[in-house]
């Protein structure tokens, strides 16, 4: 609980960046704000603060991007994202989640370098890969509270343009969080303690995604996706840095 504690306002620091760099990468904030939060909260807590916050944060990114949205992209992408979100998120309860925070980890940091060494790379957007990836995102997103960098590497393999990202990423989001905050709320993960955090989390989120899309306006699309691809690794180095340092 963090309302006793003098962390509070180095909670609301991290989180807020995390909610810049979740909407210049077009992922959503939860690949940052999970590792930021758990080091204040439970795990179970940072799942359910998680999925109220990025609900609130993807409803900001598709009223300030949604002329963008790519209607076939969620619905091959965004259905099976919604449909693993569920599955992971029931699951949460009985499996080991080191073992998979440390596969994630290395499954991002290969293919953001191998994206960033093969800078012409892309998949085709189709409905076979949209399937694909987004029934491991949803997945990873329902068990470990974030699948936006999964979902990330995916449309980044497709070489999307930069507002269309941001814009499909953050309504297929919406579609996860929402699933996956019924389930935790369900699962006892939402605590009347945290809760008051929601509201904070909410009013400075809406005004840093609309700085985050000022941001986006500036950036070079053949930048974006290098930006995109080296948050990604980042991610994984850090995801990957905390999964080992829990074994010791």
């Amino acid at each position: 609980m963090l309302q006793t504690m003098p962390f509070l306002p180095i909670f609301i620091l991290f989180s807020l960046i995390a909610e810049i760099l979740g909407t210049i990468g077009g992922f959503g904030s939860s690949v940052f704000f999970v590792p930021v939060a758990n080091y204040f909260l439970d795990f179970q807590s940072v799942l359910g603060i998680t999925a109220l916050f990025h609900l609130s944060s993807n409803i900001s990114k598709i009223f300030l991007f949604r002329s963008k949205i790519d209607k076939q992209l969620v619905t091959n992408l965004g259905i099976p994202a919604i449909l693993f979100v569920i599955i992971g998120a029931v699951l949460s309860k009985y499996l080991d989640r080191k073992y998979l925070e440390i596969a994630l980890a290395g499954f991002l940091i290969f293919f953001s370098s191998f994206l960033l060494i093969k800078k012409n790379f892309a998949f085709t957007p189709n409905r076979k890969n949209s399937i694909v990836g987004g029934s491991i995102s949803g997945f990873a997103a329902g068990i470990l509270g974030t699948g936006g960098a999964i979902r990330g590497i995916t449309m980044a393999a497709f070489n999307l343009e930069k507002n269309v990202f941001i814009a499909t990423s953050a309504i297929i989001d919406l579609g996860i969080d929402f699933s996956r905050t019924v389930v935790y709320f369900f699962n006892g993960y939402m605590h009347k303690d945290d809760l008051y955090l929601v509201p904070i989390l909410v009013i400075f989120g809406f005004a840093v995604s609309w700085v985050g899309k000022i941001a986006i306006n500036k950036i070079p699309q053949n930048h974006f996706r290098t930006i995109v691809l080296v948050l990604i690794a980042i991610i994984g180095g850090t995801t990957l840095t905390k999964a080992i340092a829990d074994f010791f």
